[in-house]
Order: structure tokens, then sequence, then C-alpha cells
């Protein structure tokens, strides 16, 4: 596996142009949040008499991840995990179409993501590894 340092340089490879960096910084934490309100939105598992959201099984791999690249990443996405968890519950609970919400932003911030891209001559680096896509929020927010 790669250290942290390894993944953020490979990252920022493909971000150096400021107008993609910009867009990023914008595009993946809403992107991330767009992704917990979809996985919000599958119908909730009943189990032992409670009602389990999927996001909390999706987010303990992810956790894993974050743990073995460092503590500080890990508590940070945690805590912006939770603050996403937060904000589409309070969206629910105030009767907002959340699935709605979250494919609209899902959409819109990737057509900027490929904007971004596009002006900065490089391809997305998920398209080289998948574990990119978890690598954005930690470049966006330890780089801003």
């Amino acid at each position: 596996m790669r250290t942290l340092a390894q993944w953020l340089e490979a990252y920022g490879e493909s971000h150096q142009n400021p107008i993609n960096q910009k867009i990023h910084k914008v595009a993946v934490p809403g992107i991330f949040l767009s992704v917990v309100g979809l996985i919000w939105s599958i119908p909730q598992l009943p189990l032992a008499g409670f009602h389990f959201n999927w996001v909390w099984l999706v987010a303990l791999p992810a956790w894993v991840f974050y743990f073995r690249l460092s503590i500080s990443v890990f508590i940070m996405m945690i805590g912006y995990t939770l603050a996403c968890i937060g904000l589409i519950w309070s969206m629910e609970l105030l009767g907002w179409p959340v699935l709605h919400i979250s494919i609209l932003l899902f959409g819109v911030l990737w057509a900027f993501q490929f904007i971004g891209h596009k002006i900065e001559g490089k391809k997305p680096s998920f398209f080289e590894d998948v574990q990119f896509l978890l690598i954005g929020p930690i470049w966006v927010f330890r780089k801003h």
C-alpha cells in the first residue's frame, strides 16, 4: 500500500492548474456529500428491530483505508463523514428530496470536475486507481 505522501503526490500530479484546483476545492467535498446522500437514500435494512442505514456499512471500509494512511486523516474523514451524515439527516427531517438533490449535485459537480481536467489537460486520477476517489477529499482538505 502507498503511503499518504505517495498518494497525495500522485493525486497532485493531475491537479496542477489553479482553475482545476479551485473546481476541486468545491466539487470534491460536494461529491462526497452527494454520495453520502445517495447511499442514505437506499431503503434501510431492518436488523434486530432497528433500521440500519447502508451509509454505515459503506463508511466502515473507507474509514479503515483512512486509518491505514494516518490517524489524523482518519479523524478528519470521520469528522467530515459524520458532518455529511448530519446534513443529509437534517435535509430528510426537513422533508427535502435527498435522493433528487444528491443526484443533481453528483451530476453537476462531476461535470465541473471533468471541465477542470479538460482545462488541466490530464485525466482524473481515479482512471488509474479507483482508490483515488478516497484521496481527493484528503488532498482538498490538506491543500487548502
